[in-house]
């Protein structure tokens, strides 16, 4: 990808949109012919629609699962199977179409750690996780493997965890880029000391106040 100068808030580039877009259609593709464990959700394709990239500050740089510590384009897919000793990588998609997970269950909550096949190299890097917080226990994916309790909550950047208020996020977060009744989304696009652009964002969902869903993801182009 040709290089290309940006201050650290701005409208999404060309390449940093097409690359976001990817993920988010990658991760809305049908299971299809897949018979393993559930994938992914699917987001709204209109979720990042008009949302300029507001955040300042650096977005899902890091995420933990209880005591263990990944960091969002480092910590490989085959190190979080490792340390929670459940779980398979699942795939589907063919080169740079294509998507590796592992997928977890613990009670009403639902984990999807998802690398992408392009962006999240031969190791399959994280580079997306998506929580979700189920109305009643039979909703849980069933044939996704069941996480110990010890490995939750689930926090992305040692602040967000499912069950915060809406206001609590923002006194966490501050203002989101875009706010609706039923969610909210942080968006961040800037570039690194090393002169790659940097994509990052947090799509999030609410029941009753109470937020039920996270998704967020980071990629970094040259």
């Amino acid at each position: 990808m040709q290089k290309r100068s940006i201050p650290n808030v701005r409208p999404f580039a060309a390449d940093g949109r097409k690359t976001l877009l990817l993920l988010l259609l990658l991760l809305a593709i049908p299971a299809g012919a897949c018979s393993a464990q559930t994938p992914p959700p699917p987001l709204d394709e209109h979720a990042l629609e008009h949302v300029p990239p507001t955040i300042a500050r650096r977005l899902a740089t890091r995420f933990s699962l209880g005591a263990f510590a990944g960091r969002f384009e480092e910590t490989p897919l085959g190190a979080v199977r490792k340390a929670v000793g459940e779980g398979t990588i699942q795939h589907r998609g063919d080169a740079g179409d294509s998507i590796y997970w592992l997928c977890y269950r613990r009670a009403q909550h639902r984990l999807w750690v998802v690398s992408s096949g392009e962006m999240g190299g031969p190791d399959h890097r994280v580079t997306a996780i998506v929580e979700e917080l189920t109305e009643k226990d039979t909703e849980t994916s069933t044939d996704c493997a069941v996480i110990p309790d010890k490995f939750g909550p689930v926090v992305f950047d040692g602040k967000l965890h499912l069950g915060m208020s809406r206001s609590e996020v923002v006194a966490a977060l501050g203002p989101p880029s875009k706010s609706e009744a039923a969610g909210m989304v942080y968006s961040h696009g800037g570039k690194l000391a090393n002169g790659f652009d940097e994509t990052a964002w947090l799509v999030l969902r609410f029941r009753e106040d109470k937020l039920v869903s996270m998704r967020g993801g980071k990629t970094t182009t040259n």
